[in-house]
């Protein structure tokens, strides 16, 4: 694997690395021993994946308080999507800064999203299939976000907006 900075302190894009032959390829996705190496988190008890139907579908952008805060390890393992983090960490160099990647099942990248960050995302595609690994156990009542189109930060979606549910679009402005 190949560690990639983001721009966003502590996020990082991770390039797989893999090895082909004439069934196709074999790619490691992760190891405690790389993963550790840079300094990142490498429990992760809780995966999970979803499966958005229709193309330009937003879900986002979400984050649970501390002390529950997650590190979350991203990848579209079906179609392709439009990765969106924010870092809402108040002392953070980059705090309120946003950037956003495309993952797909044809670039294989994941992305490493540090405790503290907002996530959401936008499929490009139909049937688009995102998993996660999650360093912490969801908990309902520390589960927190903000609106994909808060002014505070200005994401630009490559789409309009087909679909987002009615949860995600009630969620607070930033500071608000």
């Amino acid at each position: 694997m190949r560690f990639e900075t983001t721009g966003l302190d502590g996020a990082w894009l991770v390039h797989l690395e893999p090895r082909q032959d004439s069934r196709g390829f074999f790619a490691r996705t992760f190891c405690v021993d790389e993963f550790g190496a840079q300094g990142l988190a490498t429990e992760f008890p809780q995966h999970s994946i979803s499966r958005s139907f229709n193309k330009g579908t937003v879900r986002g952008m979400h984050f649970q308080r501390e002390p529950h805060a997650e590190v979350k390890l991203v990848r579209c393992l079906n179609a392709a999507i439009w990765d969106v983090i924010i870092d809402m960490r108040p002392d953070s160099p980059t705090s309120g800064q946003w950037r956003a990647f495309e993952l797909s099942d044809e670039n294989g990248c994941q992305l490493y999203i540090p405790k503290g960050f907002a996530h959401g995302f936008q499929t490009l595609s139909d049937n688009a299939e995102v998993n996660y690994l999650i360093s912490e156990f969801h908990v309902p009542d520390a589960a927190c976000g903000v609106c994909h189109d808060d002014p505070a930060f200005g994401i630009t979606w490559p789409l309009p907006v087909t679909t987002i549910s009615e949860k995600d679009l009630l969620w607070p402005k930033f500071g608000g």
